[in-house]
C-alpha cells in the first residue's frame, strides 16, 4: 500500500499525534510520500526520519501509483488536496489540525482509531461533484475546477450587477457584493454564511446565493447539477474578483463566465461509524442547551 500525505503547518499540541500517525503507518509497512514543502516542516518540526519516505510536488507525481492521500490540515487543506488528486480518483482522507473541520473531519484523538479502521477497509467512499468553470479569457487554466464554491465579487464600495442564465433562460440580475454558486458540499461553508440552504452530499444540486443583496426579496435558489449557468458582470467598477474556492484572481467587467458540473468526482473517504447528519449535528451543536 502506497499514501500521499499532503498538509500545512500545524501548532505544536498536534506534535504527539503526528508523530504517532507516521509511526503508525511504519509498524504498518506503508509506503509513504509526501508533498515537499510540507516534508521540510515535518523534518523541522517532528524530526520525520527521511529514509523510505519519497517526496513528491506535482500533480503527476502521484497519479498512477497511490492508493490514497492523507490531508493534514482543516478543510482548505482539502480543497488544496484536491488540486493534486484532480481526477485521479484517489480517495482523501482529513485529518483535522484546523478548526470547524466538515471534510477534515478525523480529530487528532481518534487518528488511530480511524487508521486501523481504514486498514481493516471498514469505510465506504463518498464521491463529491465540483464545479467547472469557463471564461472568455480562460482563467484558472490550470485547474478550472472547485469543490465548495464559484464566487464573483466586488472590489470595492460600488455593488456588482450579475446577470444570471440558466440553460440560456434569463433567471435574474443579482444587485450585490457578489454571487456564490455552490456544490451540495459547499452548502455547508460560504454559501452558509450568506444564508443558503444546507444540502445533502448526494443530492444532485447547486445553490445559487447573492453575497449582500440590496433587493431583501432576493433569497438563494437550489437548481438541479444538469443546469448550465452563463454569467454576465456588470456595474461602475472595472475590476471584479472571481474564486474558485479560496484561489481568487482579478477579472475585467467584460468578463462572461459559464459553470456546469464537472465531468469527475472527487473521492473523500468516510469511515462507518460517521455520517454526514451526525457531522452536522457535531460541528454545528445541533440540540445542545447552551444554558446549561
Amino acid at each position: 500500500m502506497k499514501v500521499a500525505i499532503f498538509g500545512r503547518n500545524f501548532d505544536k499540541g498536534f506534535k504527539d499525534y503526528i508523530e504517532r500517525f507516521f509511526q503508525i503507518l511504519k509498524e504498518k509497512k506503508v509506503s509513504i510520500t509526501v508533498y515537499e514543502k510540507f516534508y521540510n516542516f515535518l523534518v523541522n518540526e517532528i524530526n520525520l526520519e527521511a529514509e523510505n519516505i519519497d517526496v513528491y510536488n506535482k500533480h503527476e507525481h502521484i497519479k498512477s501509483n497511490v492508493n490514497m492521500l492523507f490531508s493534514i490540515g482543516g478543510d482548505g487543506t482539502i480543497l488544496d488536496a484536491v488540486t493534486m488528486v484532480r481526477d485521479a480518483k484517489i480517495p482523501i482522507v482529513g485529518i483535522n489540525t484546523g478548526k470547524l473541520g466538515f471534510l477534515a473531519s478525523i480529530a487528532k484523538e481518534d487518528i488511530e482509531s480511524a487508521l486501523n479502521a481504514i486498514f481493516l477497509k471498514e469505510y465506504s467512499i463518498d464521491e463529491r461533484a465540483l464545479l467547472k468553470l469557463e471564461s472568455s479569457s480562460g482563467l484558472f487554466k490550470e485547474f478550472p475546477y472547485s469543490l465548495n464554491e464559484i464566487s464573483v465579487q466586488k472590489v470595492d464600495s460600488a455593488m456588482i450587477t450579475v446577470h444570471v442564465y440558466i440553460n440560456e433562460e434569463f433567471l435574474n440580475s443579482y444587485w450585490a457584493d457578489g454571487l456564490l454558486v455552490s456544490t451540495p458540499t459547499g452548502s455547508t461553508a460560504y454559501s452558509l454564511s450568506v444564508g443558503g440552504p444546507i444540502i445533502t452530499p448526494q443530492s444532485g444540486n447547486f445553490i445559487i446565493s447573492p453575497i449582500s443583496p440590496h433587493n431583501l426579496t432576493v433569497r438563494p435558489i437550489v437548481l438541479p447539477d444538469n443546469s448550465k449557468l452563463e454569467l454576465k458582470l456588470e456595474g461602475r467598477s472595472l475590476n471584479y474578483i472571481a474564486s474558485l474556492d479560496h484561489r481568487s484572481v482579478m477579472i475585467k467587467n467584460t468578463e462572461k463566465i459559464k459553470i456546469c458540473r464537472a465531468d469527475f468526482k472527487v473521492q473523500l473517504i468516510k469511515l462507518n461509524n460517521t455520517s454526514f447528519y451526525k457531522t452536522l449535528r457535531n460541528k454545528l451543536m445541533w440540540g445542545l442547551d447552551k444554558r446549561n
